[in-house]
C-alpha cells in the first residue's frame, strides 16, 4: 500500500470493509430464518458474477487468457467455492465476528502454502507476527471457556464446528491466493474475479441440486438478510473494481482487514451477539496484526 492515501480512498476502503462485514451479518440473519449455506453462496456469487461480466462488457475488456491461466482458473474457482461455503457455514454456527477473525488468519496459510507448493521463504515479518496473531486468536475464541462461563469441553462443543469451518475457509483461501499469484499473473483482475465467481456459482448450484433444491428463508427478516448479503457483497466488489483503481489503491489494502470489527458492532446491534471484553481484546490483536502485515510502503 502506498505510504500516503487520499481521504477519499481511505473512506472508500472503510466503506468496503463495512459492507463486507455487514454482508456476513445479513447472511447470519438469513440463516437464522431458514436460508441454507449453498443457496446463499449461489445467490451471492451468481449475482456478483453477472454484475462483473456486465462491467467487463461496458468497459470492453478482452476475454483473453493464456493456456496456463486457463488451467489454473478452475482450480482457483474450486478453492474459492470451498472457502465461500465454509465461511458461511462458520458464520451460521458461531458469532459472526469470531468466524471472521478465525478466517483472517489466512496470511499464515498463504505463507505455508507458498513454502510447500513453490518453496518460497517465509517472510521474517510474518514470523514476527505469528505469535501475536495466535495469542489474539486464542483470546478471541476463548479457548479455555473461561469468558463464556462454560467448561472447555462444553464451550468447544458449541463453537468447535464453526471454528473448523472458519479455519478450512482460511486454508483454502490462502492456497487460492498463492495459485492466483503464481498461476494467473498478468490476468486482468476484473476478468479473473468474474470467471472465479462464475465457477463458484456453478459449483454452488450443483450443491443446491445435490441437497434437493434451494432452502429459502421462511420469514421476512430472513429475506431481508438474503437481499442484504447479495447487494452488499456485489456492491463491495463493484467498488473494488471501479472506484479503487482510479484512487490509486492497489490490491487488497490492509485497512480492509478491519472487517471483523465492523461485523462485531453490527452483530451486537442487529443480532444481539456479544462477546466478553477479553475476546474483544484478542480480536483487536488479530486485526491489528493482519493490518500491520498488509501495510506496505
Amino acid at each position: 500500500m502506498n505510504a500516503s492515501i487520499s481521504r477519499t480512498a481511505f473512506a472508500t476502503l472503510l466503506l468496503i470493509a463495512c459492507m463486507m462485514g455487514a454482508n456476513h451479518v445479513g447472511a447470519r440473519l438469513a440463516f437464522d430464518h431458514g436460508l441454507d449455506v449453498a443457496t446463499a453462496v449461489l445467490c451471492r456469487s451468481g449475482v456478483t458474477a453477472l454484475a462483473l461480466m456486465l462491467l467487463l462488457r461496458l468497459q470492453r475488456v478482452a476475454w483473453a487468457v493464456t493456456p496456463q491461466q486457463r488451467r489454473m482458473l478452475p482450480r482457483i474457482g474450486l478453492l474459492i467455492a470451498v472457502q465461500s461455503l465454509c465461511l458461511y457455514a462458520a458464520v451460521a454456527r458461531m458469532p459472526v465476528a469470531l468466524a471472521l477473525l478465525a478466517f483472517n488468519t489466512y496470511p499464515l496459510w498463504t505463507a505455508l502454502w507458498a513454502r510447500l507448493v513453490y518453496g518460497e521463504r517465509t517472510p521474517p515479518r510474518l514470523l514476527q507476527a505469528m505469535p501475536v496473531m495466535l495469542l489474539g486468536l486464542a483470546l478471541a475464541l476463548d479457548v479455555s471457556g473461561a469468558a463464556s462461563g462454560l467448561a472447555a469441553a462444553a464451550h468447544w462443543a458449541r463453537i468447535g464446528a464453526g471454528v473448523a469451518f472458519a479455519f478450512t475457509a482460511s486454508a483454502t483461501f490462502g492456497l487460492a491466493l498463492v495459485l492466483t499469484q503464481h498461476g494467473t499473473a498478468g490476468l486482468d483482475g476484473r476478468l479473473r474475479s468474474a470467471a472465479t465467481l462464475g465457477l463458484v456459482a456453478l459449483l454452488a448450484s450443483l450443491a443446491v441440486v445435490g441437497q434437493g433444491g434451494p432452502h429459502w428463508p421462511q420469514s421476512a427478516p430472513g429475506w431481508w438478510g438474503l437481499v442484504a448479503l447479495v447487494i452488499l457483497y456485489g456492491s463491495a466488489f463493484t467498488l473494488m473494481f471501479t472506484v479503487l483503481p482510479r484512487l490509486g489503491v492497489v490490491g487488497n489494502s490492509a485497512i480492509m482487514n478491519v472487517e471483523p470489527i465492523f461485523a462485531l458492532v453490527l452483530a451486537w446491534a442487529l443480532l444481539g451477539q456479544a462477546i466478553a471484553p477479553v475476546q474483544v481484546l484478542g480480536g483487536l490483536m488479530v486485526v491489528a496484526t493482519v493490518v500491520w502485515l498488509g501495510w506496505r510502503r
